[in-house]
């Protein structure tokens, strides 16, 4: 069943729409005045703080031109938020039987996909809220997906049964599906730039890379010492950020003709704990920053050629599930096991 209302007439709009939010228990908190320091990003203060969700929340992502954000988590609902004005909740989803463990939106910005606990993925339309696709190729729970950034509709998944299934929209079934090394349970996927190779990362520490074109593994990135909780693809594609629950972040060059080393990068200072969570991790739009979640509540900000911290942000009373960056203004999204959102204005 989806549980879905209307977005305001412009929500790209920097003064919000005079009608509220229709969801129950959510309001967004200003912690600054406008006044004050010189400012860096369109945001009505320095720091948004929106609340609302009734559970943990273990994804979040800004839509592709940044007007908007997603947040999901344990209590099984799709929330959209305005980035601008009072960050209000224009609308909402009711989307799996459980909790939601990723969402991801399309390039074209009409689609949203989220995979789930209860074995699905699901895609949705932006305008209407109705699910265009619900696969149920997966036997065991979703933990991440992650859609095609040119060419036709394809969205990639991975899950603890230790499958990747590659998922056409114009298809009810798998179009491909791939079997992880040993069947170990895939924990964070990604397409490259062309979605002619898949990665898939998890419980056996290593990402493997997939020709899709010749169905067969083409090497493996190693390095890592635990399961690895999230990956990203770089803006340009060049280069694939993994996070891990051995306390690194690490980059890969994943060009087709790369170096046989294919490691760029380790960034560490973050932290997982006893709770295991799959933290998430993002580039921002110029590809200059690097950031992770982390079980410590703050966020981290990483130059990506230095490899130093540039930021560690508190407000979190939980673990920071989720982290993801602006595509065009200096701000981070953080969201949490406290049930919070956090936007921050950073200095570029």
């Amino acid at each position: 069943m989806t549980d879905v209302y209307k977005r305001p007439a412009d929500y790209s709009a920097l003064v919000p729409s005079a009608k509220r939010a229709k969801y129950d228990g959510v309001v967004a908190v200003v912690n600054e005045e406008q006044t004050g320091p010189r400012r860096h990003s369109n945001l009505q203060s320095q720091i948004m703080l929106l609340t609302g969700h009734e559970g943990e929340i273990y994804t979040a992502r800004f839509s592709t031109d940044g007007r908007f954000l997603a947040s999901a988590g344990f209590d099984m609902k799709i929330l959209f938020w305005s980035t601008y004005g009072d960050c209000e909740n224009f609308s909402s989803i009711k989307a799996h039987k459980g909790s939601i463990s990723d969402i991801q939106f399309s390039r074209d910005e009409t689609t949203i996909y989220s995979s789930s606990t209860d074995k699905t993925v699901k895609a949705w339309d932006l305008e209407t809220g109705k699910c265009l696709r619900n696969f149920k190729t997966h036997t065991e729970i979703v933990n991440a997906c992650h859609p095609a950034r040119r060419g036709p509709a394809l969205v990639l998944s991975g899950g603890d049964d230790g499958m990747l299934h590659v998922h056409d929209m114009r298809k009810k079934e798998a179009a491909m599906s791939i079997a992880n090394f040993e069947n170990f349970a895939v924990l964070g996927v990604s397409f490259n730039d062309t979605s002619d190779w898949a990665f898939g990362g998890g419980i056996d520490n290593t990402i493997h890379a997939w020709d899709l074109r010749k169905q067969e593994r083409v090497f493996d990135l190693q390095g890592h010492t635990d399961s690895i909780t999230g990956l990203s693809l770089s803006p340009k594609g060049e280069y694939l950020l993994s996070n891990s629950m051995d306390c690194t972040a690490r980059a890969w060059d994943v060009r087709p003709f790369a170096h046989q080393d294919r490691l760029v990068g380790v960034y560490g200072g973050h932290q997982h704990n006893f709770e295991k969570n799959l933290l998430k991790c993002g580039w921002s739009g110029d590809g200059k920053w690097v950031t992770a979640g982390s079980s410590d509540r703050f966020s981290y900000v990483w130059d990506f050629k230095s490899k130093k911290i540039v930021y560690k942000l508190p407000g979190h009373q939980g673990s920071v599930n989720a982290t993801d960056f602006h595509p065009v203004e200096p701000i981070l999204l953080s969201a949490g096991s406290d049930k919070q959102i956090f936007l921050g204005e950073l200095e570029p």
